[in-house]
């Protein structure tokens, strides 16, 4: 049964026949002690349709342990020979390396792939990945873009690139990024959702709370979703609309600490201490170096005439903070209280 599975798979693969691979690999994978050949079949194709949580879901199983990895490396082997001509063969040796973090044995058959197939996006796309894990940004919008130049409908290049783009800075450029991608996909939760982003950052609020809508429209239950849309109406005043956000994000997450700091900050201005303190204590539990949870608990330790747990939890806040405007409200407040 093996070897039918296997005999199907290996000859589209060979013609870049990701459909019926995906297929054959499907039906492969629900057989009994089938091993991590069609996990990372499925792998392959998933990452190449830009289905990257897919694949990561089926990558425990394809590469997870060494034994596998070791399978698989097998199997590419055996087929090098008999497949050298083939480019998408190619391209599926050079994802091998790159799951198995082989950077630059990877970076090598994506280049192979630009040589035997010109016209393909898919090499580019990968080896600006490379360039990205390795810090070379310039590289890594030259290959997204050189991917987007092939194929302009490549929605994965488009959202790669876009976040490229915002990452440096450069919202003018990722925003139109964004907007493509909806153009071409409009029920891509991750196109809203950066493209709310991105408006956020420009101040530009009420744009962005429609994008996480549409977002939350197609994926009712992001609650990274939920938490971003209930920052915006706190910054725009709307608090009760921003604490049922958060209450909902910890509802689909109640491990989610920043969900339970904010409801926890939310309890503490309306004077209700003890709850407060239930909301950060959960916060913490779920991430102890949350660094506004530990201030929160230390401003109610202030209130309960506790100063030396007060002033300890204050200084784990300040050691905590990263963020410069918060680590400096930190320091106003204990300048005010301790002069």
């Amino acid at each position: 049964m093996t070897t039918s599975y296997q005999s199907s798979i290996d000859p589209n693969i060979a013609a870049g026949q990701w459909d019926a691979v995906y297929d054959a690999a499907s039906r492969w994978s629900e057989q009994v002690d089938c091993g991590p050949l069609p996990f990372f079949a499925l792998n392959v194709v998933c990452l190449l349709r830009g289905e990257f949580a897919q694949a990561w879901r089926v990558y425990p199983q394809a590469l997870g342990e060494e034994a596998q990895v070791e399978i698989v490396r097998e199997w590419v082997g055996s087929l090098k020979d008999q497949y050298a001509d083939s480019p998408h063969f190619t391209l599926v040796e050079g994802i091998f390396h790159t799951q198995a973090g082989l950077l630059d044995d990877a970076f090598d058959c994506f280049e192979r792939v630009v040589e035997m197939a010109p016209a393909s996006p898919y090499p580019h796309f990968f080896l600006a990945q490379i360039h990205q894990r390795q810090g070379r940004m310039d590289q890594t919008v030259k290959g997204f873009r050189e991917a987007i130049k092939r194929d302009s409908s490549y929605v994965a290049a488009r959202l790669k690139l876009g976040v490229v783009y915002q990452e440096q800075g450069h919202l003018e450029m990722a925003i139109p990024q964004y907007r493509e991608v909806l153009k071409l996909r409009p029920e891509e939760a991750v196109g809203h959702t950066n493209l709310a982003c991105a408006l956020a950052e420009q101040g530009k609020l009420d744009p962005a709370i429609e994008e996480y809508k549409k977002a939350l429209k197609v994926n009712p239950d992001d609650a990274e979703v939920h938490f971003a849309l209930g920052g915006l109406y706190e910054n725009k005043g709307r608090v009760d609309l921003a604490k049922r956000q958060y209450e909902e994000a910890l509802r689909l997450d109640p491990n989610f600490a920043p969900a339970a700091t904010a409801i926890g900050w939310f309890l503490y201005d309306k004077g209700q201490n003890d709850f407060a303190m239930d909301f950060f204590s959960k916060a913490l539990v779920a991430n102890p170096n949350d660094a506004q949870a530990t201030f929160g608990v230390g401003r109610i330790y202030e209130e309960k005439r506790m100063p030396e747990l007060a002033v300890e939890h204050y200084q784990k806040a300040l050691s905590l903070e990263k963020d410069p405007g918060r680590k400096m409200r930190i320091i106003n407040f204990m300048d005010k209280i301790f002069g």
